[in-house]
């Protein structure tokens, strides 16, 4: 299972807001959302995040057991 924690613990640390991100066009709102519900995103979007963030993927997702 995807799980999304990692990248709100590093947009804490960057002192990063969701409204940063959406701001900067970084995330769309639907994109924002399917985050939050630890949903699929593109590569893409996961690289675009990274380079936002100066992190790595290892510090926006991680995977989880499926319960």
């Amino acid at each position: 299972m995807v799980d999304y924690s990692p990248l709100w613990d590093t947009m804490r640390k960057r002192e990063i807001t969701q409204y940063m991100m959406l701001k900067d066009k970084i995330l769309d709102n639907h994109t924002l959302d399917r985050l939050k519900k630890n949903m699929n995103i593109t590569l893409i979007t996961l690289e675009r995040i990274c380079k936002y963030l100066d992190c790595t993927p290892n510090d926006v997702i991680q995977f989880t057991e499926q319960k």
